[in-house]
């Protein structure tokens, strides 16, 4: 990878982890963004908000897990690497704090396919892991277990992940999430919404396979 390379990933990180902000997914210094990069990965400095985040603080951490750089990586950066080292694909990682996401999150129960936009998740419904503790390997390697067959999933007690083929994509999926996670709660006050059944999800994904959600 050329500085050249680099110097746009930053200035994409930037662009997006501020998008994240000004669509409320994060608030104050809550959640991260990262992106492959080479061996490792760029990924958001531990303390950043949508004010403070600039190209020069954004952090590399090699695949040995060592850093560069004036500012600490993120404290989630575990989770971030687990996601790389398990999904070659996987070109960005965005895990937010958002408040329908960590409503549900609260309920430790997958987020289950009420609606049909569910499936651009990769399944019937968003998983749900446990609760560890914070930049916990524990929590790294169950994010990472979860999203073997979805592109995102709801951390316990947390808030959620996700995993796309770039930034923007990525950032597009946490948004989708906190949607979908705010429709939810919103039925649940009319009481458990009815959830499509198999037949309804084999109609969709061979629907999907000529459309372009996600």
């Amino acid at each position: 990878m050329s500085l050249e390379d680099e110097s746009t990933l930053r200035r994409e990180l930037v662009v997006q982890y501020k998008r994240v902000s000004a669509l409320g997914l994060n608030e104050l210094a809550s959640g991260n963004l990262s992106c492959r990069f080479g061996d490792g990965m760029l990924i958001s400095p531990t303390g950043a908000s949508g004010e403070t985040i600039s190209e020069d603080v954004i952090v590399y951490v090699g695949a040995d897990g060592k850093w560069e750089g004036p500012t600490k990586p993120s404290s989630e950066r575990m989770m971030h690497a687990a996601i790389y080292r398990d999904y070659p694909d996987a070109r960005a990682v965005v895990h937010t704090h958002s408040d329908y996401c960590v409503a549900v999150s609260c309920q430790n129960k997958p987020l289950p396919g009420f609606h049909y936009l569910i499936g651009v998740f990769g399944g019937d419904d968003v998983p749900c892991v446990p609760y560890s503790t914070f930049g916990s390997e524990k929590l790294a390697e169950d994010a990472a277990a979860a999203l073997n067959d979805r592109s995102a999933c709801l951390l316990g007690n947390h808030g959620m992940i996700c995993r796309g083929r770039n930034l923007r994509s990525a950032v597009h999926l946490a948004h989708r999430l906190e949607i979908m996670s705010r429709q939810y709660v919103l039925t649940r006050q009319l009481g458990e919404p009815s959830h499509l059944t198999p037949a309804h999800w084999q109609d969709f994904f061979a629907k999907v396979r000529d459309a372009s959600y996600g």
